[in-house]
């Protein structure tokens, strides 16, 4: 990466079972396609990464604690233990259904004013907590869920303990996993495992900056009502057809004690670097408004103009540039989200973390 001129100083917290993962692809409006939230994606990224020169450390093993402290007990539990469940069920051997995925959803729709009863079948209790046919789980996918939020916390205790920065390289992504369900290829939601572990470890007011192509719904629903965490994103418009459609509009302002710790910015498809850069400034002015002590950053570089999940149109050089934007801000988490042309996606993630490292270079010589 020498096309950047510096080394990257930046640690990245990475866990081969990260790679355990196997979705086996999606089932998008009843088709199964092979997906792009592969494994490759973790390779890419951390072959750019150590080749640019970034220090590489393992996470720490946490207690289940780190997890309940922003998800449900029993979505954890479900995501434990549905594939041991699935394959005792004889699904894959019985029925050719080599993964989990969910046929029928609890939603109002069904059950009006009704309570929602536990089903006896696996393949009727998916529904109750996956919220799409896209998220699907496969025997070693609970090994690498555990390992990204493992890699998340450590990263986050990293910069509580002083590091500036440092990076965790999730596999699967978390930003659309809320507190008791999940969806979008995220299962557990790895930044707001980090944005809660900054807090536990006595940083009073934290900020998530989320510049996935897409809106961060899980991480917004977890903090919704708190202002102790500022939520900001920019992202592709759901208003113009884009997941997750129901949710991420300007008007989502927070509630609550969380009235106005939530921000919004939807842009157009095709916006590119000077729009979606100036969105990222604003958000930077409502962190500093907010007097954030630390942020984390939910890295997604599938706004890349080669990605065929967002139609943003940004460049490398727009993710540099957002990177510094966020370097000033002061001490960051940075949790890998979206980014899926592999040929690019590397390149996108180091222009990211070396924007940020520059940032916060600047900030500190003055």
């Amino acid at each position: 990466m020498t096309m950047h001129g510096s080394r990257l100083g930046i640690p990245v917290v990475w866990h081969e079972d990260c790679l355990r993962h196997q979705p086996g692809g999606e089932v998008w409006l009843g088709v199964r396609e092979d997906g792009t939230e592969v494994p490759e994606r973790a390779r890419v990224i951390l072959a750019a990464l150590t080749a640019a020169g970034a220090p590489v450390v393992p996470p720490r093993p946490h207690d289940p604690a780190a997890l309940l402290a922003v998800h449900d007990p029993a979505l954890v539990g479900h995501l434990a233990t549905v594939w041991a469940d699935w394959e005792a069920g004889g699904y894959p051997a019985d029925y050719g259904r080599d993964r989990v995925v969910p046929y029928v959803f609890p939603t109002a729709a069904m059950l009006a004013s009704l309570p929602l009863r536990t089903p006896a079948a696996i393949h009727g209790r998916v529904g109750m907590f996956c919220y799409d046919t896209m998220t699907l789980v496969g025997p070693g996918s609970w090994e690498a869920i555990r390992a990204a939020a493992d890699c998340a916390r450590t990263a986050a205790e990293l910069v509580a303990s002083g590091q500036p920065a440092a990076y965790a390289l999730c596999r699967p992504p978390g930003h659309h996993a809320g507190r008791s369900g999940y969806g979008g290829s995220c299962y557990l939601n790895n930044a707001a495992i980090a944005a809660q572990a900054l807090r536990a470890a006595g940083i009073d007011r934290v900020a998530v900056l989320d510049i996935d192509a897409h809106h961060g719904n899980g991480t917004q629903s977890i903090f919704y009502g708190r202002p102790d965490v500022f939520y900001g994103s920019v992202h592709v418009d759901p208003g113009a057809g884009w997941f997750p459609h129901y949710l991420g509009f300007a008007g989502e302002r927070g509630d609550g004690q969380g009235l106005g710790a939530n921000q919004n910015i939807p842009l157009a498809p095709g916006s590119g670097d000077e729009r979606w850069l100036d969105a990222v400034g604003q958000l930077c002015a409502q962190v500093r408004t907010a007097g954030a002590d630390a942020v984390v950053l939910s890295l997604g570089v599938d706004a890349a103009a080669a990605d065929p999940e967002s139609p943003l149109e940004v460049t490398a050089d727009g993710y540099r540039a957002a990177g510094a934007l966020i370097g000033e801000l002061g001490p960051v988490a940075v949790i890998q989200e979206g980014g899926y042309d592999l040929t690019s996606l590397g390149d996108y993630v180091a222009a990211a973390l070396f924007g940020l490292q520059a940032g916060q270079a600047a900030a500190a010589a003055g």
